[in-house]
């Protein structure tokens, strides 16, 4: 669009979001920006502008006429290291304005300027600049309540329940030590948990023939998972560049036995 561009080249950045993100409680929501390296220890200021669209009399050419950049943060930035340096920016409260009046999100303008007037912010996809551009992260409130069907038991910590179970388990990176990983920063893995009785062993023949043939050889029935989803992980590689993948068989959707 021509109101949010700069001698026809386009603005950084404008972030599109789903009606099902909007419609949703956004618990977090953090911008990160990627600053180049510098030589030497520097002060820098980076600055977040929200863009608007020019009015009648603000035409590309003209001279006058409305804004068309709103200062949103301002933040001094002291910069030590040369590997270049990722930062974060609370953009809660932007969301919201947006979410509520999508029609005002004409995107934002991010600069990073050092004491001599470079610009260390990359916002383009230029070279050596892949997996580097700006992205925001979110964090929203789940909507638990979804018809399913599971074949499995659910059981928790306080139940007496001795049969192969699914039970919960969270697992947190940032204990781990792996602040590599962006986002989640903990998801819900689950596990199974349970004793496999050879009373059901009719619901798992196969397992129940393989005891019976080869008793030495086979340890009898494991309670074990039986169906597990994926979920979608942000990540830095050893280049410090931006990976987004979808890693397979992290969560336990049911637990059973063979």
């Amino acid at each position: 669009d021509p109101a949010v561009q700069t001698d026809g080249s386009p603005l950084c950045c404008h972030f599109h979001f789903s009606p099902k993100v909007m419609f949703t409680k956004v618990l977090k929501a953090q911008l990160w920006v990627y600053l180049r390296p510098v030589p030497r220890p520097a002060t820098v200021y980076l600055q977040i502008l929200r863009l608007k669209p020019l009015t009648g009399e603000g035409t590309a050419g003209g001279g006058g006429g409305g804004r068309r950049h709103i200062r949103i943060r301002s933040l001094k930035i002291e910069l030590h290291s040369r590997s270049g340096h990722w930062q974060s920016i609370d953009f809660k409260q932007v969301l919201h304005s947006w979410f509520r009046q999508p029609q005002s999100n004409w995107g934002i303008e991010i600069n990073a300027f050092d004491p001599s007037g470079t610009d260390l912010a990359v916002t383009s996809l230029g070279p050596g600049a892949e997996g580097l551009h700006p992205f925001m992260e979110l964090r929203v409130l789940e909507n638990t309540k979804r018809s399913r069907r599971n074949l499995g038991l659910d059981c928790d910590e306080h139940s007496s329940e001795s049969r192969c179970c699914r039970y919960p388990l969270t697992v947190d990176f940032e204990a781990f030590g792996w602040d590599w990983i962006i986002a989640p920063k903990r998801y819900k893995a689950n596990y199974c948990s349970g004793q496999c009785e050879y009373m059901f062993m009719q619901k798992y023949p196969h397992t129940h023939l393989v005891q019976q043939a080869n008793p030495r050889g086979s340890a009898g029935p494991c309670c074990t998972p039986t169906k597990m989803s994926p979920i979608n992980m942000l990540y830095f590689n050893d280049k410090q560049q931006i990976i987004y993948g979808k890693i397979p068989g992290m969560v336990v959707d049911r637990c059973g036995c063979s």
